[in-house]
């Protein structure tokens, strides 16, 4: 780790920053929402569907891509790719209330050497009227989120000679205290970056790892916020300020990193996934800066899996179970301490590799939007899953997954003003759900 400027950082109170956070609850302007951990809090929405398809309040033209939708001030924003006249990606700026767009930003973004390139995979990260959108290759904007003018920009391909992940880079920008934080896997310790989120100017970086996929979150450790990382080769704890490895935790990958996943923090514990090296949780030192594995399991190939081998969907953690999707499509729920399979569902996703749910949750319930562009409202316990409400949202397209006769929807909804914004290769759309 290099610091590049000394930074007197002050520690906000843990609670007073999630008060200030909630109090925007009903934005959505980041990956997983308001404090990215993949819980809707606003009230007066529905309980089931009353018929088996949403009724959509309005649609948007759009192109491929994977970047799930963000909210914020009345705004949606997502990102996509076009390839004809020439390879360009773009960043687009919606009105949330009636669909209509307000402003769009294209660059030329050829794409080399980046498996499924239907387009940006990176959620758009909303702070303090600012956009920040970072491309499959690294080009990397702080945009006026009201106007879409350009602030400061980046060619993070260039400058820190990324060690380019098969799909590109993708995990969503991270807001923490004047700073943007970045898992880009730059040659030498540059595999997380720190930029001054109002200048642009480098502040610190950190870790020799590659990079994977999966985006970073903060949690409170010791009474001090800390950095969580998966890198894919570790996961790791740092001092968002200044960079500081305060610890890793070495989570072997035996081939090419697949990790979608976010950490997920609970308790005290941290829980990580990937598709072909398994789960693993941690616990973090309640008294000191450090941290130990407390389990690691992995399954002899990608069908005859263990726990837990999930490629995209972010599990749910609640109570002493853990809940997520294997490998092919495999709803399960796990003991939390040690990872032992409780039990096993096929009716939420269809089995098919790499099957995918983005799980969110809602109250006493969990809200899942499936692959075949469904969402279902559910109860999850030890005893099953159980199926209250399911509707159709959006359909399936194929430029995400290629191969899928049937098309699938991997980008993560965002659910914001009693309403649910999704996104296929072809449209933004926008449901009510706001309860009668």
């Amino acid at each position: 780790m290099q610091p590049i400027q000394t930074r007197s950082a002050l520690n906000t109170v843990f609670t007073l920053v999630v008060v200030a956070q909630a109090a925007s609850a009903d934005d959505w302007p980041q990956w997983r929402g308001p404090q990215r951990d993949g819980v809707w809090r606003e009230t007066g929405i529905v309980e089931k569907f009353e018929k088996p398809e949403l009724e959509i309040q309005w649609r948007a033209k759009i192109g491929s891509g994977y970047t799930g939708p963000t909210v914020a001030d009345g705004r949606v924003y997502v990102s996509d790719r076009l390839v004809e006249p020439k390879q360009v990606e773009r960043v687009h700026c919606f009105d949330a209330r009636t669909g209509r767009p307000i402003w769009s930003h294209t660059y030329d973004c050829p794409y080399k050497d980046v498996s499924y390139d239907a387009g940006p995979r990176a959620s758009i990260t909303i702070d303090d009227g600012r956009a920040y959108a970072l491309g499959a290759m690294g080009n990397f904007f702080c945009l006026d989120a009201a106007t879409g003018k350009v602030l400061w920009e980046k060619d993070l391909h260039k400058e820190y000679r990324i060690r380019m992940p098969i799909w590109g880079i993708a995990a969503a920008p991270l807001i923490e205290d004047g700073l943007v934080i970045l898992q880009i896997g730059g040659e030498g310790d540059y595999c997380l970056v720190a930029f001054d989120r109002k200048t642009g100017a480098e502040r610190w970086h950190s870790l020799t790892d590659d990079a994977s996929y999966s985006a970073p979150i903060i949690v409170e450790q010791a009474g001090r916020r800390v950095l969580v990382c998966y890198t894919g080769e570790h996961i790791a704890g740092l001092d968002p300020a200044g960079g500081k490895v305060h610890w890793k935790v070495p989570f072997p990958k035996t081939r090419m990193i697949i990790g979608v996943a976010t950490p997920v923090h609970h308790n005290g514990l941290i829980f990580a996934t990937n598709f072909f090296d398994g789960s693993m949780l941690i616990r973090l030192d309640d008294k000191r800066l450090a941290a130990e594995k407390v389990w690691h399991r992995v399954g002899p190939s990608e069908k005859d899996t263990d726990s837990l081998q999930s490629i995209i969907a972010t599990p749910w953690l609640n109570g002493d179970y853990i809940y997520g999707v294997d490998s092919y499509g495999e709803l399960r729920c796990l003991k939390l301490m040690t990872g032992d399979r409780v039990w096993e569902s096929l009716d939420a996703t269809p089995k098919e590799r790499w099957g995918t749910i983005h799980f969110v949750q809602h109250g006493d319930k969990v809200w899942m939007f499936n692959e075949r562009g469904e969402l279902i409202i559910s109860a999850l316990s030890p005893e099953s899953f159980k199926e209250i409400s399911r509707a159709k949202l959006i359909s399936p397209t194929r430029d995400q997954l290629p191969s899928r006769r049937g098309g699938v929807c991997w980008s993560h909804p965002a659910f914001a003003n009693k309403c649910v914004f999704a996104r296929n290769d072809e449209e933004l759309v926008c449901a009510s759900l706001a309860a009668k």
